[in-house]
């Protein structure tokens, strides 16, 4: 390899490397805010689950009811999808960093590389579990609702 091909190779990596450490902090701003709507949609359930349901389905039509039903079950899969996806970006991202600084000697900078690793995985999936149990759960009480109601409608 020539010098030229070198430091074309070695800028462009410099520059990917820069690109892709200041994705962290956007990531974990996002994994952070994936978890508060995680969060929301558990309350958002256990009131659907105890009355908000039986409400809702006396006040909108068949139509909106399913349009909103409809919204809720994509919001949870959205949650599903994208809590780990952001936890194993946040898992990847400071390893780079950490793994050089192994390499230095840095034990220090490699603990904390490590730490916010493992943070983010374990939020990350916990974010999809939860958006998962959500959306299961949602899933199966709306077709029971759906069903009644247009059994309601057809007699």
């Amino acid at each position: 390899m020539g010098l030229m091909e070198g430091l074309t190779q070695g800028v462009a990596q410099g520059i990917l490397h820069q690109l892709v450490a200041l994705l962290l902090d956007p990531v974990i701003i996002l994994l952070l805010l994936v978890t508060l709507v995680s969060v929301a949609d558990i309350g958002l359930l256990l009131g659907e689950r105890f009355g908000g349901l039986k409400a809702a389905s006396s006040k909108l039509s068949l139509d909106e009811l399913e349009y909103q039903l409809k919204k809720r079950v994509e919001r949870s899969d959205f949650v599903t999808r994208l809590g780990p996806m952001l936890g194993l970006m946040g898992t990847l991202i400071p390893l780079g960093p950490g793994l050089a600084a192994l390499g230095q000697g840095d034990f220090q900078q490699l603990t904390q590389a490590i730490t916010v690793a493992f943070d983010t995985t374990v939020l990350g999936l916990l974010v999809g579990v939860v958006g998962f149990i959500s959306s299961r759960l949602r899933r199966r009480w709306y077709d029971h609702l759906l069903a009644k109601l247009e059994a309601e409608q057809a007699v």
